[in-house]
């Protein structure tokens, strides 16, 4: 069968129902957001159009097919995400929580905790929400390295039929739910006496063992709730653990596959909407000369360039994410070039807007700096590119038998 890059009747029915709602609902939402000071206003702000976009059925779309949902390709993700982000990525971040905390479930979860951990976000009203518990406040990056090294060090302890959960958690959105008693599912990145593990805590098991410590006041992506939370003895029943003791290493790297080549996409819509301010400004303003600026070869270069890279982002953004949720082997590699050079290329794309439009660029109430705030977001989210990503390519790179090739599906 050929390779087809066009999309299909309900792929350009989906494009067109998201963009609507985008447009109706995120736009004014992030308008909102905006022009509000406090970080968590800010982020309840989102509440009713949260509600609005689960009784359009939205979330079960961030749930594969397989376990109930209506992700039923990753490029039907992709083009949902970038329709979303690009009015509103921080509300998509917030909405596709259970993307990532749910990713170890439906890979070692017994049917009984599938079942039990996936009900609630396939719900038409309300607004659950679900954070992975995984980063700390002094960073998370070697979080399973060996001692003498600290690694994670939120702890589970035995007690009878429950683990007890002490330590502090940042930066997944929603950590501490819409009211401060939590989301409606955690899933918790913790140490057992068996080595790094998951535990999955409900709603019930958190609420009034959550301690908000901050607010977190972000530059870009300013309506998620991004807080600094600490667990204090959080009673979680020992049928919640994933997998077994000591899985929490391999299970938490993958999680985060699909969310790292969601980045790719989220790199797309930012530079789709500063290309799109770029060009309208090269097209209309003369700056005091005789013709619009466009027509001088300078500019027209760089926003050929960026228009380039754009449509580069997006296909590999396309692909990685169809890997991710297909169970393709080249998941790994694809998801980890998606993450790295997406959001890196946004960054330079962006920046590079930026120069075409000049000083008029630096006033915030016009819209660039926006999009570059949420682009330079994304090379430290979803796992640092340095820290992490880079140092999981190498791991790749390095392991017996890698074939160039394979990615590409070329071997």
């Amino acid at each position: 069968m050929a390779v087809s890059f066009a999309l299909s009747a309900d792929q350009q029915h989906l494009v067109q129902v998201a963009r609507q709602f985008a447009e109706e609902q995120m736009r004014p939402l992030a308008d909102a957001v905006s022009a509000e000071p406090d970080p968590l206003r800010r982020a309840l702000l989102a509440r009713p159009t949260f509600e609005k976009a689960v009784a359009a059925g939205f979330l079960k779309g961030f749930i594969p097919a397989p376990f109930g949902g209506a992700a039923s390709s990753g490029v039907d993700a992709a083009l949902l995400v970038e329709e979303w982000a690009a009015h509103s990525p921080d509300f998509v971040i917030s909405m596709a929580g259970p993307l990532i905390a749910l990713m170890p479930v439906y890979a070692a979860g017994t049917p009984e905790q599938i079942r039990r951990f996936v009900a609630p976000f396939l719900v038409d009203a309300g607004a659950p929400v679900a954070a992975m518990a995984f980063s700390e406040p002094d960073g998370s990056v070697n979080f399973d390295a060996p001692p003498p090294a600290r690694g994670i060090s939120t702890t589970a302890v035995p007690d009878g039929d429950h683990w007890i959960v002490n330590g502090r958690k940042q930066w997944a959105s929603h950590l501490p739910g819409w009211d401060g008693d939590g989301p409606d599912l955690m899933t918790i990145v913790c140490r057992t006496p068996g080595g790094v593990s998951l535990l999955v805590a409900e709603r019930a098991h958190l609420a009034g063992h959550i301690e908000v410590e901050e607010y977190l006041n972000l530059p870009g992506l300013r309506g998620c709730m991004t807080a600094r939370i600490r667990l204090h003895d959080v009673a979680i029943p020992k049928e919640n653990l994933i997998g077994a003791e000591g899985d929490g290493g391999v299970l938490t790297r993958n999680a985060f596959f699909a969310s790292g080549a969601s980045i790719g996409t989220f790199a797309t819509a930012a530079m789709r909407q500063a290309f799109d301010v770029a060009y309208r400004f090269a097209t209309t303003q003369t700056r005091g000369g005789a013709v619009p600026i466009i027509e001088h070869q300078s500019v027209s270069d760089v926003l050929a360039d960026a228009k380039g890279r754009i449509e580069a982002v997006r296909l590999l953004a396309w692909r990685a994410l169809d890997a991710v949720l297909s169970g393709d082997p080249a998941a790994p590699e694809l998801a980890l070039h998606s993450k790295v050079f997406g959001s890196e290329t946004a960054v330079d794309v962006i920046n590079d807007l930026v120069k075409v439009v000049g000083v008029t660029s630096y006033d915030t109430a016009f819209p660039l700096l926006r999009h570059l705030n949420e682009a330079l977001a994304y090379p430290v989210i979803e796992g640092s590119n340095i820290g992490l990503r880079r140092r999981q390519l190498q791991s790749l790179f390095t392991a017996p038998g890698y074939d160039p090739l394979a990615a590409s599906g070329l071997s």
